[in-house]
């Protein structure tokens, strides 16, 4: 018995099969010194204080440092005052690298393979990214009699630069078609206006007149 794919469910295959030979080519992290490197080469590429919870996200929730290589190169960083952590005005707290985590981050970088750092800094990259759209794209799904609404909106200051309602017949579809919105809201939001400015009037056949 032959099984078909769909294009999407081949793309969805190859995806996870990609995710696989990354993380056996780059296992996790698990010895803290190392990790120590990475966290300070990191926030030294990020240039900026990174929240406490982000972190943590992009090192461990990605597999890219274990667990407890990571609570462990954390509470070194800070004792050793490599990193230490910034309270907000609202509660929350940030990492900012030192000039010891600078001097960490520039002299030991080597010491790490180029596919770890390279690894960390492009989730950090994605994570971020992801965050900036969620904050300036929001999507809904509204269950209908019969099939979905996508409802996009994408925020301004303001104002709604976009207010629009897609129909998706069931949830899964209704889910995928939002994913994919997401992926690049600008260039969807752009492509939206491109083809309302370069839409034109339907030519009448008269040739039979």
């Amino acid at each position: 018995m032959t099984v078909g794919y769909g294009w999407r469910e081949v793309a969805v295959l190859q995806e996870e099969n990609l995710l696989k030979m990354s993380k056996m080519a780059t296992p996790p992290i698990m010895d803290p010194h190392t990790a120590n490197i990475l966290i300070c080469y990191l926030l030294y590429k990020i240039d900026k204080p990174v929240r406490v919870t982000h972190l943590y996200d992009i090192a461990v929730s990605n597999d890219i440092i274990n667990y407890f290589a990571y609570q462990e190169s954390i509470v070194y960083l800070t004792e050793h005052q490599s990193v230490v952590v910034v309270r907000q005005d609202d509660g929350t707290e940030y990492y900012t690298l030192t000039e010891n985590g600078v001097r960490t981050a520039k002299e030991l970088r080597n010491y790490v393979g180029k596919a770890y750092r390279d690894k960390l800094v492009s989730a950090a990259l994605r994570y971020f990214a992801r965050i900036k759209r969620e904050n300036e794209v929001k999507i809904n799904y509204i269950p209908l009699e019969k099939g979905y609404y996508v409802h996009v909106r994408c925020l301004d200051v303001q104002v709604d630069l976009l207010d629009l309602k897609l129909y998706a017949p069931d949830y899964t579809q209704a889910k995928y078609l939002g994913e994919q919105i997401m992926l690049n809201p600008a260039g969807f939001y752009g492509k939206i206006l491109e083809a309302a400015f370069s839409n034109k009037e339907e030519l009448l056949d008269l040739s039979d007149n």
